[in-house]
C-alpha cells in the first residue's frame, strides 16, 4: 500500500496548496502503516516530536488518519498488521492517558480564493503593526477579557502583527507566526466586544494574509470544531476546511 494513497483526491474535493499537502504528509505519512483499511490508518512516523506524539486528522471522504511515535506504539501495544479500529486506537490511548485535545478546524485559501484575495484593495483603517504601537495595543489588551485573549493568541511580537482602527483606537487585531518550521503561518485574531460584526476581523485576517503571501508563506486558520464564530468568521474571510485535526494536550500526564 503506498501512504500517499491516503492523501488522494476524487474529483469532487478541493485541491489545496502544495505547501499545504506536503506539510500533512510528512506529518501523516511517512514512517511505517501499522493498520489501514477503508475507515481507518495508523502509521508509526520517525519524526514527531514529543509535543505532537500522537495526532488523528480527520479530512472528507478519506480514512480517519492517526499517527503517533514509536514510544505511544509500544506504549499501546501496537503492532504492525493488527487489525484496529478507530474506536480501539482512541481506547488504548484513553487506557494508557494520553489524551488528546479537543479537534482544531483547520482552514487554507485555495488557489481561486488566493487570487482573489490578492487583488482586493485594502479596507477601512488597516496597517501593520509595530512597536511603535505598544501602547495602542496594550490599551487593546487591557479592554480585552483574559478569556479572549487567551483564545485568539493575538501578541505583539509576533512574526506579523495587523490591527484595525477606529479612529486613534486600536480595535482589531491579528498576529501571525511561522508553523512548526513550514512555510505555513498560523493566525489568531481577536476584536473588541463593542466594535464585532462590523467587518474588522474579515478585513485585518485577509490584510495580514497578504502580507504573508508576499513573504512565501501559506496562512493557516484554526478555531475549535463548536466555535461557531469562529466558523463563520473563516467562511466570511473566504477559507475552505482542510480537515479537523486532533493533537495530544499540552499538559497531558503521559
Amino acid at each position: 500500500m503506498q501512504m500517499n494513497d491516503t492523501f488522494r483526491l476524487n474529483d469532487e474535493q478541493p485541491v489545496f496548496s502544495a505547501t499545504v499537502t506536503t506539510f500533512w504528509q510528512k506529518h501523516f505519512l511517512t514512517g511505517t502503516v501499522l493498520h489501514h483499511d477503508d475507515s481507518f490508518s495508523l502509521a508509526v512516523s520517525p519524526d514527531l516530536d514529543d509535543e505532537n506524539r500522537a495526532m488523528v486528522l480527520h479530512r472528507p471522504d478519506t480514512p480517519v488518519q492517526a499517527v503517533v511515535t514509536t514510544a505511544v506504539a509500544d506504549r499501546l501495544g501496537l503492532q504492525e498488521g493488527a487489525a484496529l479500529s478507530e474506536a480501539e486506537f482512541r481506547h488504548r490511548l484513553d487506557a494508557a492517558q494520553i489524551l488528546l485535545n479537543g479537534a482544531d478546524a483547520v482552514f487554507y485559501y485555495l488557489e481561486p480564493a488566493k487570487q482573489l484575495l490578492l487583488q482586493e484593495p485594502p479596507a477601512g483603517q488597516i496597517r501593520q503593526l509595530t512597536e511603535l504601537d505598544r501602547v495602542a495595543f496594550e490599551e487593546f489588551q487591557a479592554t480585552a477579557s483574559a478569556e479572549d485573549l487567551d483564545a485568539a493568541y493575538v501578541e505583539l511580537d509576533h512574526w506579523l502583527v495587523f490591527g484595525a482602527f477606529v479612529g486613534t483606537q486600536l480595535v482589531c487585531a491579528a498576529s501571525m507566526y511561522p508553523w512548526d518550521d513550514a512555510l505555513i503561518a498560523d493566525v489568531g485574531v481577536l476584536t473588541l466586544p463593542t466594535f464585532r460584526g462590523k467587518g474588522h476581523a474579515r478585513n485585518v485576517v485577509r490584510a495580514i494574509s497578504r502580507q504573508a503571501y508576499a513573504q512565501g508563506y501559506e496562512p493557516q486558520y484554526r478555531c475549535q470544531v463548536d466555535n461557531h464564530a469562529s466558523l463563520a468568521l473563516a467562511a466570511a474571510i473566504g477559507l475552505t476546511e482542510f480537515g479537523k485535526w486532533e493533537v495530544v494536550l499540552p499538559d497531558s500526564p503521559n
